[in-house]
């Protein structure tokens, strides 16, 4: 039942696990190296996944399912943890939490029932965006206070959440062997900055 492209979707799980733990102690850096290592695992599964030859139709049904509800943690969960705890857990920072969780309720379900749009874009912003812009967006966390970047934040979170259940078209990036390299960089590039943040 577990092959390869399973363990891999729970690794990401774990990375999201992480983000959702250091964020609640409020530790970012280690927070946004969970989060962007949660997208580098949803990417690889699916890659290690179209490889394997002969990959039963069960055993690809099995891995789509765990794959969504790996997502709602990894891009929903996790995401919503982090602005609730940098919000100081606000009411106003948990309506937010709620339209995150509820947009890649929406999103999932949607993509779960419908799939791709000509077998090659997405009806809405794929949610692995969110991360890479979130982590993104934080390495400017130090150039503002508190109260300003919170809601940088928020208006971030809650834009790219209107943008996942909208009905813009937008490509398949990890289907372009470029798309991954670049992910791939991009996501050694963002441990090394917030690892060094972590330890300076």
């Amino acid at each position: 039942m577990i092959d390869l492209p399973n363990l891999l979707s729970l690794a990401g799980l774990g990375c999201s696990t992480s983000a959702i733990y250091f964020s609640i102690l409020g530790v970012y850096e280690a927070a946004m190296i969970g989060m962007i290592w949660a997208v580098a695992f949803d990417w690889l599964d699916g890659i290690v996944a179209r490889k394997i030859k002969n990959r039963s139709k069960s055993s690809s049904s099995f891995g789509g399912q765990l794959d969504v509800l790996i997502d709602i943690v990894s891009y929903g969960v996790a995401p919503s943890i982090l602005l609730l705890s940098y919000g100081e857990y606000g009411p106003v920072f948990l309506v937010g939490a709620f339209i995150i969780l509820s947009a890649t309720a929406l999103r999932l379900s949607y993509f779960s029932t419908f799939g791709l749009f000509n077998g090659s874009r997405y009806i809405g912003l794929a949610m692995d965006n969110n991360n890479i812009v979130l982590v993104f967006i934080f390495l400017f966390e130090g150039f503002f206070n508190t109260e300003v970047f919170s809601v940088i934040l928020y208006v971030s979170a809650l834009s790219l959440s209107v943008l996942n259940v909208s009905q813009i078209k937008t490509p398949k990036l990890s289907g372009n062997v470029i798309n991954v390299y670049l992910l791939s960089t991009y996501t050694f590039l963002i441990s090394v900055i917030y690892g060094w943040k972590l330890f300076a």
